[in-house]
């Protein structure tokens, strides 16, 4: 289970994230909802070692992993897929996956089969650059070398973003997926309502940086939600 205790986070002299509490659960997709500029995006780039947090805790399985860099929060079982994807254009699928490895000890260096199970057009693109791949099809590598790193908890930031229908449909299911098999915590921070609301079991509602909202979807009425993460 990832911990997140009053975290707090600053760009300069802006106070972006104002002493943020959630949790999340292996087997759940927690998403992470509001507006633009609310402090979504910040909050997993903090957890995922991508920027330094003024104060708070991160725990993860009962360990607090302290102030870690991207590369410790990804040795830790923490793995990221950023708004943009990040994919390396030059690099084919394979090269793409296979700087995944990085995290890992040598003897866990490989592709498993299960990511070509889950993105079955990887497996026909492995030659293919990056660069070359549609937006929808980055997105699959995106999560796919994310998934390589054999992590605990995995961070979706907005994955259906510019992302045509029938893939975003695919990326659903991967995640239901992964929320079945209950070995991985999802958190997702995700603008497409339906989608979200959809796939969670539990919502966090952020407005300027706090928590305005924590509510399991059993007892979460739609409007309450739409409402707001819609302000």
């Amino acid at each position: 289970m990832l911990e997140i205790e009053n975290l707090t986070l600053k760009y300069g002299q802006s106070q972006i994230l104002n002493g943020i509490s959630m949790t999340a659960e292996a087997g759940q997709v927690t998403a992470v909802m509001g507006t633009n500029g609310v402090g979504k995006t910040s909050l997993l780039k903090a957890i995922a070692g991508r920027h330094p947090y003024e104060d708070g805790r991160i725990v993860l399985d009962g360990k607090e992993l302290k102030h870690l860099t991207a590369f410790g929060a990804a040795r830790a079982g923490i793995a990221y897929v950023p708004q943009g994807r990040e994919v390396f254009p030059l690099m084919t699928v394979q090269e793409n996956l296979e700087s995944g490895f990085a995290c890992l000890d040598r003897n866990e260096r490989g592709v498993p089969d299960r990511i070509f199970e889950l993105f079955p057009i990887l497996k026909d693109f492995l030659h293919r650059r990056g660069g070359d791949l549609s937006g929808g099809q980055q997105q699959q590598l995106a999560i796919a070398r994310a998934l390589i790193t054999r992590p605990r908890v995995l961070l979706l930031d907005e994955p259906t973003e510019g992302i045509q229908p029938n893939i975003i449909q695919q990326i659903g299911r991967v995640i239901a997926q992964l929320r079945e098999e209950g070995e991985i915590a999802v958190v997702l921070v995700e603008q497409y309502f339906d989608f979200a609301f959809d796939l969670a079991d539990d919502f966090y509602a952020v407005n300027r940086g706090s928590v305005v909202l924590h509510e399991p979807k059993a007892t979460l009425a739609r409007e309450v939600l739409l409402e707001r993460v819609s302000i």
